[in-house]
Protein backbone atom coordinates (compact mmCIF):
# COMPACT_ATOMS: atom_id res chain seq x y z
CA UNK A 1 0.00 0.00 0.00
CA UNK A 2 1.40 3.61 -0.43
CA UNK A 3 0.83 7.05 0.86
CA UNK A 4 -1.20 7.38 -2.46
CA UNK A 5 -3.66 4.54 -1.98
CA UNK A 6 -4.09 5.40 1.79
CA UNK A 7 -5.28 9.38 0.97
CA UNK A 8 -7.71 8.40 -2.03
CA UNK A 9 -9.18 5.38 0.10
CA UNK A 10 -9.22 7.77 3.32
CA UNK A 11 -10.92 10.84 1.18
CA UNK A 12 -13.67 7.96 -0.47
CA UNK A 13 -14.33 7.05 3.25
CA UNK A 14 -14.97 10.37 5.31
CA UNK A 15 -16.02 12.93 2.56
CA UNK A 16 -18.00 10.94 0.48
CA UNK A 17 -18.88 8.27 3.15
CA UNK A 18 -17.68 5.45 0.70
CA UNK A 19 -16.38 3.14 4.01
CA UNK A 20 -15.51 0.21 1.97
CA UNK A 21 -12.68 1.82 0.49
CA UNK A 22 -10.94 2.29 3.74
CA UNK A 23 -11.82 -1.08 5.23
CA UNK A 24 -10.67 -2.60 2.11
CA UNK A 25 -7.30 -1.90 3.18
CA UNK A 26 -7.57 -3.34 6.81
CA UNK A 27 -5.91 -6.62 7.57
CA UNK A 28 -8.01 -9.60 9.86
CA UNK A 29 -7.56 -8.25 12.99
CA UNK A 30 -7.30 -4.58 12.48
CA UNK A 31 -7.65 -2.74 15.46
CA UNK A 32 -8.22 1.09 16.19
CA UNK A 33 -7.44 2.48 19.42
CA UNK A 34 -8.51 6.40 20.13
CA UNK A 35 -5.36 7.51 22.45
CA UNK A 36 -8.28 10.22 24.41
CA UNK A 37 -11.04 8.01 25.42
CA UNK A 38 -8.97 4.61 25.32
CA UNK A 39 -11.49 3.34 22.69
CA UNK A 40 -10.61 0.09 20.51
CA UNK A 41 -12.49 -0.59 17.40
CA UNK A 42 -12.70 -3.11 14.71
CA UNK A 43 -12.72 -2.06 10.79
CA UNK A 44 -16.67 -2.42 10.88
CA UNK A 45 -17.02 -0.61 13.89
CA UNK A 46 -14.90 2.10 12.34
CA UNK A 47 -16.93 2.24 9.23
CA UNK A 48 -20.03 2.57 11.41
CA UNK A 49 -18.67 5.34 13.12
CA UNK A 50 -17.43 7.22 9.58
CA UNK A 51 -21.14 7.08 8.93
CA UNK A 52 -22.65 8.56 12.14
CA UNK A 53 -20.62 11.44 12.13
CA UNK A 54 -21.39 12.03 8.32
CA UNK A 55 -25.01 12.10 9.15
CA UNK A 56 -24.71 15.15 12.03
CA UNK A 57 -22.14 16.86 9.38
CA UNK A 58 -23.26 15.83 5.79
CA UNK A 59 -21.09 17.96 4.00
CA UNK A 60 -17.68 16.64 6.20
CA UNK A 61 -14.74 16.99 4.57
CA UNK A 62 -11.42 15.53 5.56
CA UNK A 63 -8.24 16.63 4.36
CA UNK A 64 -4.60 14.55 5.01
CA UNK A 65 -2.47 17.30 5.21
CA UNK A 66 1.10 15.19 5.65
CA UNK A 67 1.90 11.76 5.70
CA UNK A 68 5.24 11.01 7.10
CA UNK A 69 6.01 6.92 5.67
CA UNK A 70 8.90 4.74 7.53
CA UNK A 71 8.70 1.46 6.09
CA UNK A 72 6.36 -0.47 7.86
CA UNK A 73 4.66 2.62 9.59
CA UNK A 74 2.73 5.94 8.35
CA UNK A 75 1.77 9.02 10.74
CA UNK A 76 -1.08 10.63 9.63
CA UNK A 77 -1.99 14.57 9.96
CA UNK A 78 -5.20 15.86 8.61
CA UNK A 79 -7.66 17.89 9.20
CA UNK A 80 -11.91 18.01 9.11
CA UNK A 81 -14.11 20.48 8.55
CA UNK A 82 -17.89 20.14 8.56
CA UNK A 83 -21.30 22.14 8.97
CA UNK A 84 -23.48 20.92 12.49
CA UNK A 85 -27.20 20.30 10.44
CA UNK A 86 -28.24 17.08 11.73
CA UNK A 87 -29.01 15.78 15.39
CA UNK A 88 -25.60 14.42 16.54
CA UNK A 89 -24.88 12.66 19.96
CA UNK A 90 -28.40 13.72 21.02
CA UNK A 91 -27.23 17.62 20.09
CA UNK A 92 -29.80 18.74 17.83
CA UNK A 93 -28.64 20.47 14.97
CA UNK A 94 -26.81 24.12 15.81
CA UNK A 95 -25.81 25.06 12.33
CA UNK A 96 -21.96 25.76 12.96
CA UNK A 97 -19.26 25.02 11.18
CA UNK A 98 -16.81 22.66 13.27
CA UNK A 99 -13.08 21.98 12.41
CA UNK A 100 -10.55 18.87 14.02
CA UNK A 101 -7.19 17.95 13.57
CA UNK A 102 -5.68 14.99 14.53
CA UNK A 103 -2.82 12.50 13.79
CA UNK A 104 -3.30 8.68 13.21
CA UNK A 105 -0.15 6.25 13.54
CA UNK A 106 -0.69 3.85 11.40
CA UNK A 107 1.24 0.11 11.74
CA UNK A 108 1.15 -2.04 8.32
CA UNK A 109 1.53 -6.12 8.10
CA UNK A 110 1.75 -7.14 4.66
CA UNK A 111 1.30 -4.01 2.91
CA UNK A 112 -2.27 -3.90 4.73
CA UNK A 113 -3.28 -1.59 8.06
CA UNK A 114 -3.03 -4.12 11.14
CA UNK A 115 -3.09 -1.35 13.54
CA UNK A 116 -3.76 2.57 14.27
CA UNK A 117 -3.76 4.78 17.24
CA UNK A 118 -5.23 8.11 17.09
CA UNK A 119 -4.75 11.63 18.50
CA UNK A 120 -7.33 14.22 17.79
CA UNK A 121 -8.51 17.30 18.82
CA UNK A 122 -12.30 16.29 20.18
CA UNK A 123 -12.49 19.71 22.85
CA UNK A 124 -12.35 22.00 19.66
CA UNK A 125 -15.55 20.00 18.39
CA UNK A 126 -17.45 19.80 21.74
CA UNK A 127 -17.06 23.48 22.22
CA UNK A 128 -18.18 24.51 18.79
CA UNK A 129 -21.26 22.79 19.62
CA UNK A 130 -21.47 24.20 22.76
CA UNK A 131 -20.53 20.84 25.20
CA UNK A 132 -18.51 20.68 27.89
CA UNK A 133 -18.32 16.98 27.96
CA UNK A 134 -19.60 14.39 26.33
CA UNK A 135 -21.73 13.09 29.22
CA UNK A 136 -23.46 16.05 28.55
CA UNK A 137 -24.93 15.36 25.28
CA UNK A 138 -27.43 12.63 25.64
CA UNK A 139 -30.80 11.68 23.97
CA UNK A 140 -32.55 13.01 26.80
CA UNK A 141 -30.14 15.90 28.03
CA UNK A 142 -29.79 19.49 27.24
CA UNK A 143 -26.36 20.23 26.19
CA UNK A 144 -24.93 22.75 28.59
CA UNK A 145 -23.68 25.99 26.68
CA UNK A 146 -20.25 27.52 27.00
CA UNK A 147 -19.68 31.03 26.69
CA UNK A 148 -18.71 32.53 23.27
CA UNK A 149 -14.78 33.06 23.28
CA UNK A 150 -14.87 32.83 19.71
CA UNK A 151 -12.69 36.60 19.54
CA UNK A 152 -9.11 36.03 18.94
CA UNK A 153 -6.56 38.36 20.82
CA UNK A 154 -3.92 40.77 19.05
CA UNK A 155 -1.06 38.56 17.42
CA UNK A 156 1.56 41.27 18.63
CA UNK A 157 -0.05 41.27 22.63
CA UNK A 158 0.14 38.12 22.76
CA UNK A 159 3.82 37.45 21.67
CA UNK A 160 4.36 40.03 24.33
CA UNK A 161 2.70 38.38 26.70
CA UNK A 162 4.89 35.26 26.05
CA UNK A 163 7.88 36.87 26.02
CA UNK A 164 7.95 38.37 28.84
CA UNK A 165 7.75 34.54 30.55
CA UNK A 166 10.92 33.28 31.73
CA UNK A 167 11.71 29.82 31.47
CA UNK A 168 14.83 27.28 31.63
CA UNK A 169 16.09 25.68 27.93
CA UNK A 170 15.67 21.58 27.78
CA UNK A 171 16.81 19.19 24.69
CA UNK A 172 14.26 16.86 24.37
CA UNK A 173 15.46 13.66 22.98
CA UNK A 174 14.54 10.13 21.43
CA UNK A 175 15.51 7.15 19.52
CA UNK A 176 14.23 6.65 16.03
CA UNK A 177 13.20 2.74 14.65
CA UNK A 178 16.71 2.43 13.93
CA UNK A 179 18.00 2.77 17.20
CA UNK A 180 19.63 6.34 16.07
CA UNK A 181 19.27 9.49 18.70
CA UNK A 182 17.47 12.26 18.22
CA UNK A 183 16.22 15.74 19.78
CA UNK A 184 15.22 19.05 19.62
CA UNK A 185 15.07 22.37 21.67
CA UNK A 186 12.53 22.57 23.97
CA UNK A 187 11.03 25.59 26.23
CA UNK A 188 7.65 24.24 26.46
CA UNK A 189 8.54 22.15 29.73
CA UNK A 190 6.22 21.92 33.03
CA UNK A 191 6.06 19.83 35.76
CA UNK A 192 2.05 18.29 36.18
CA UNK A 193 2.44 16.40 39.42
CA UNK A 194 4.71 14.29 41.92
CA UNK A 195 2.30 11.69 43.25
CA UNK A 196 2.03 10.09 39.96
CA UNK A 197 5.31 11.94 38.61
CA UNK A 198 3.66 13.54 35.23
CA UNK A 199 5.87 16.08 33.33
CA UNK A 200 4.47 17.53 30.01
CA UNK A 201 6.52 18.81 26.86
CA UNK A 202 4.98 20.78 23.90
CA UNK A 203 6.24 19.94 20.48
CA UNK A 204 5.73 21.49 17.21
CA UNK A 205 4.44 18.91 14.28
CA UNK A 206 6.71 20.63 11.92
CA UNK A 207 9.95 19.63 13.54
CA UNK A 208 11.58 16.86 11.82
CA UNK A 209 12.15 14.62 15.33
CA UNK A 210 8.25 15.17 15.99
CA UNK A 211 7.52 11.45 13.75
CA UNK A 212 10.37 9.46 15.87
CA UNK A 213 8.52 11.24 19.07
CA UNK A 214 5.21 10.85 18.52
CA UNK A 215 6.18 6.66 18.02
CA UNK A 216 8.39 6.20 20.46
CA UNK A 217 7.21 5.19 23.71
CA UNK A 218 10.05 7.16 26.16
CA UNK A 219 11.30 10.36 25.77
CA UNK A 220 14.40 12.14 27.61
CA UNK A 221 14.18 15.83 28.81
CA UNK A 222 17.57 17.74 29.30
CA UNK A 223 17.68 20.66 31.01
CA UNK A 224 20.76 22.70 29.81
CA UNK A 225 23.57 24.69 32.09
CA UNK A 226 25.05 27.99 31.43
CA UNK A 227 28.15 25.73 29.96
CA UNK A 228 26.01 24.58 27.03
CA UNK A 229 25.44 27.55 25.15
CA UNK A 230 26.73 25.21 22.33
CA UNK A 231 24.96 22.47 22.39
CA UNK A 232 21.36 24.97 22.39
CA UNK A 233 22.48 26.34 19.53
CA UNK A 234 22.89 22.87 17.92
CA UNK A 235 19.68 21.50 19.02
CA UNK A 236 17.72 24.63 17.94
CA UNK A 237 19.65 23.86 14.39
CA UNK A 238 18.58 21.90 11.27
CA UNK A 239 22.02 20.19 11.33
CA UNK A 240 21.31 16.66 10.36
CA UNK A 241 23.07 14.76 12.79
CA UNK A 242 22.70 17.03 16.35
CA UNK A 243 24.18 14.35 18.47
CA UNK A 244 28.35 14.37 16.53
CA UNK A 245 29.26 16.72 18.41
CA UNK A 246 27.88 16.15 21.89
CA UNK A 247 28.43 13.56 24.46
CA UNK A 248 25.76 11.57 25.61
CA UNK A 249 24.25 8.15 27.77
CA UNK A 250 21.98 6.41 27.61
CA UNK A 251 18.89 6.12 30.17
CA UNK A 252 17.58 3.18 31.17
CA UNK A 253 14.82 3.00 28.51
CA UNK A 254 17.47 4.14 25.92
CA UNK A 255 16.64 8.03 25.87
CA UNK A 256 19.39 9.91 25.06
CA UNK A 257 20.59 11.92 28.58
CA UNK A 258 22.86 15.12 27.56
CA UNK A 259 26.61 14.84 29.48
CA UNK A 260 27.04 17.63 32.09
CA UNK A 261 23.03 18.70 31.72
CA UNK A 262 21.90 20.46 35.23
CA UNK A 263 19.17 17.50 35.53
CA UNK A 264 18.07 14.87 33.45
CA UNK A 265 15.26 12.51 32.89
CA UNK A 266 13.64 9.75 31.10
CA UNK A 267 9.67 9.22 30.92
CA UNK A 268 7.41 6.88 29.42
CA UNK A 269 5.20 8.66 26.97
CA UNK A 270 1.48 7.78 28.45
CA UNK A 271 -0.76 10.80 26.27
CA UNK A 272 -0.44 12.28 23.20
CA UNK A 273 -2.81 15.52 23.21
CA UNK A 274 -3.28 17.38 19.45
CA UNK A 275 -2.97 21.20 19.60
CA UNK A 276 -3.58 22.37 16.09
CA UNK A 277 0.42 22.76 14.86
CA UNK A 278 1.51 20.93 18.16
CA UNK A 279 1.03 17.97 19.97
CA UNK A 280 1.44 17.84 23.68
CA UNK A 281 3.19 14.67 25.52
CA UNK A 282 1.94 13.51 29.14
CA UNK A 283 4.87 11.45 30.12
CA UNK A 284 5.72 9.50 33.11
CA UNK A 285 9.17 10.02 34.92
CA UNK A 286 11.04 6.60 35.48
CA UNK A 287 14.70 7.81 36.02
CA UNK A 288 15.92 11.19 36.62
CA UNK A 289 19.54 12.60 37.09
CA UNK A 290 20.92 15.95 38.68
CA UNK A 291 24.05 17.98 39.29
CA UNK A 292 25.86 21.14 40.30
CA UNK A 293 25.95 22.80 37.24
CA UNK A 294 23.89 26.01 37.00
CA UNK A 295 20.66 26.05 34.69
CA UNK A 296 20.74 28.49 31.65
CA UNK A 297 17.48 30.98 31.80
CA UNK A 298 15.64 32.08 28.64
CA UNK A 299 13.76 34.83 28.23
CA UNK A 300 12.34 37.21 24.67
CA UNK A 301 14.72 35.49 22.60
CA UNK A 302 17.76 35.36 24.91
CA UNK A 303 19.70 33.57 27.03
CA UNK A 304 21.00 34.73 30.47
CA UNK A 305 22.97 32.67 33.65
CA UNK A 306 21.03 31.88 36.69
CA UNK A 307 24.30 32.19 38.88
CA UNK A 308 24.12 35.12 41.24
CA UNK A 309 19.97 35.22 41.19
CA UNK A 310 18.80 37.52 43.98
CA UNK A 311 15.95 36.21 45.97
CA UNK A 312 13.15 38.69 46.66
Amino acid sequence: MTTHDLEHAWKLAWTHGDVSALTDLMAPGYTRLSRASGTCLTAEELGEEILTIRRGFPDIETTIDSIVAEEERFVVFWSTVGTHTETFLGVPATGRTVKTYGTNLITLRGGQIIHEEVTWDGTEMLHSLGIRHLSDAGSSAQPVRTDDLSGDPDPEMLKTFNRQFVTGVTVVTTQDDEGRPRGLAVNAYASVSLEPPLVLVCIQKSSSTYPALFSATHLGINILGTQQRETIATFASKAPDKFASVAWHPAPGGSPLIDGSPASLEAEIRDRFQAKTHTVFICRVGHAEVTDADPMLYKAGRFYDSDGLTQI
